[in-house]
């Protein structure tokens, strides 16, 4: 049995990998993208079952499920992953309970970031017509979280956003467009309702 913990050489891209993180469309049953993900949900299991205190064991696991990961990351459990490996996570972050991820394009994460609980990223598009969806087609766009932003709880983030330095993201919204930076949003879909205040 392979070592959960030993990181997976992926020097070889699949073209269905370049395809996925370009954001063209790709097969989601290609044998590697599956062996990716299979690898990541173990790595998230191992992590969801660790005790608290093994704050040590827990770092590791999270430096093997992401792309790059800062320092002070901290994420309550569960956390739930696609790839992990398509994420960067930036110093200073605290995630909350059941945090959701599906990461087929880059995610990035920055430093000093308030992510509250059930919130979930979501880069996967699937095709609009049902017969190219029966295909196992998808395709995907970036996520982009800056820096000293907080992120209510139920959130949901969709495809291609972009929030700005220094927003803020009222609980319980859906994300369809950028939010500039400094701002208040909220809403479904999620609107700018004010500026920051200043400190």
């Amino acid at each position: 049995m392979p070592n959960k913990l030993q990181q997976p050489e992926y020097s070889v891209m699949s073209s269905a990998l370049e395809q996925m993180r370009a954001g063209q469309r790709y097969n989601i049953n290609d044998p590697q993208l599956v062996e990716i993900r299979d690898t990541t949900r173990d790595r998230t299991a191992l992590y969801n079952q660790l005790p608290r205190r093994e704050r040590e064991q827990q770092r590791k696991l999270l430096a093997l499920i992401f792309g790059q990961i800062g320092e002070d990351v901290h994420m309550e459990k569960s956390i739930h992953i696609d790839y992990g490996i398509n994420t960067r996570i930036g110093s200073h972050v605290f995630i909350n309970f059941n945090f959701t991820l599906l990461d087929c394009a880059p995610v990035s994460i920055g430093n000093h970031v308030f992510i509250g609980p059930n919130v979930q990223l979501y880069t996967a598009h699937h095709p609009l017509d049902a017969t190219t969806r029966k295909q196992h087609i998808g395709f995907a766009e970036p996520i982009n979280i800056g820096n000293d932003v907080w992120i209510g709880g139920n959130c949901v983030i969709l495809p291609g956003v972009n929030i700005g330095d220094g927003a803020v993201i009222g609980a319980g919204s859906v994300v369809t467009k950028d939010i500039p930076s400094n701002s208040i949003a909220v809403g479904n879909p999620c609107r700018v309702q004010k500026s920051c205040p200043s400190s």
